[in-house]
């Protein structure tokens, strides 16, 4: 959810100038959803809002008014993705162009704290017209970005705005997937590379400081700690666990750890049949009630993937994470027209 504020604020913190793109409303077939959102500078892209020559257009117009201060910083653009880009998607993608400056700066830091503090709330942008300046401001949740609906599709508002202008408002909730993993052996680097570029949290957790990278992604949090189950206390409910560490003595403390928790979302244990079967074994010995541990799983990964490579084995956790995210979605999701965020005109 916050790759594309923490982007905006790298270019700003560099004086590079960028614009915003976001995928504001979709009539019809479209490659991305509302809400997608793409960073553009003179010479880079980051994310994606589709691809193909919807995208091509998006860059070229960005980059036409980069450095155009004549221009307003904030328009809007209709594109007929059959007409104009000749894509067989054949639906109407309405994009917002927000070209960034420094003065953005204190909404986007606004955003990004109200998201660590796992807040929920909405971005309205006025694109402006005659005797109207644009804006954009964070305000409180309506249904929309309230946190049990954070999967509905933001909803299109047809009334015509009273300052005569398009006004978009976008919920912008945390995200909502939290995953620990414990370990940082080479599984666990695997994994969490391929984590840093999903929608979720990850929290990283190893006491070996030194076996931690220098650079990671900004979802993901480093716990260099040899009180991991201070980690697990402090956890948010729902989360997702992951143990894998170096030592099978370690992997079962924090099994038990965890275990005294009764809201993980997921509960992965690294290692084989064998060793699981050991492991119950020692939780049963322990007098720990088999319902307890029936919630974990492992092995871990997706049932049909196999291979014992790091990379292997990461893919195929991250694919049952995703998994779970889209069971959880539906579960969470509500009535709604899931093709627009709310651009009132």
């Amino acid at each position: 959810m916050s790759a594309w504020i923490d982007q905006a604020l790298w270019c700003l913190d560099r004086q590079q100038p960028a614009v915003l793109i976001s995928v504001a409303s979709v009539r019809g077939s479209a490659p991305r959803e509302a809400g997608a959102k793409m960073l553009v500078s003179a010479g880079h892209q980051w994310l994606t809002i589709g691809g193909g020559q919807l995208e091509w257009q998006a860059m070229r117009l960005a980059r036409e008014h980069l450095n155009d201060m004549n221009h307003p910083d904030r328009w809007v653009r209709d594109i007929p993705l059959a007409a104009a880009a000749g894509q067989c998607c054949g639906g109407l993608v309405t994009l917002l162009f927000e070209r960034l400056r420094d003065a953005d700066r204190a909404w986007l830091q606004d955003a990004v704290d109200r998201l660590r503090r796992q807040e929920s709330f909405e971005r309205e942008v006025g694109v402006g017209g005659p005797g109207v300046a644009p804006w954009v401001r964070l305000q409180e949740p309506t249904a929309a970005s309230h946190p049990a609906n954070r999967f509905q599709a933001a909803r299109l508002l047809n009334p015509s705005d009273a300052r005569g202008c398009p006004v978009l408002t976008e919920p912008l909730s945390p995200d909502f997937l939290q995953v620990l993993v414990f370990g940082a052996g080479h599984v666990g680097h695997a994994l969490v590379n391929i984590l840093g570029t999903l929608p979720c949290r990850v929290t990283w957790v190893d006491a070996r400081d030194d076996l931690f990278p220098d650079a990671i992604a900004p979802n993901v949090t480093i716990e260099a700690t040899d009180t991991p189950e201070a980690v697990i206390d402090q956890a948010l409910p729902g989360s997702c666990y992951l143990v894998m560490t170096h030592d099978h003595a370690l992997d079962q403390h924090l099994c038990e750890q965890i275990m005294k928790r009764d809201d993980a979302a997921y509960f992965g244990l690294i290692g084989s049949a064998t060793k699981w079967h050991k492991f119950q074994q020692r939780f049963a010995a322990r007098g720990i009630p088999p319902e307890r541990y029936a919630r974990i799983t492992c092995p871990i990964g997706e049932p049909g993937i196999e291979g014992k490579q790091p990379a292997v084995i990461a893919v195929s956790v991250a694919a049952q994470l995703m998994r779970l995210r889209t069971q959880l979605a539906h579960r969470a999701a509500q009535p709604a027209d899931p093709t627009t965020l709310a651009l009132t005109h």
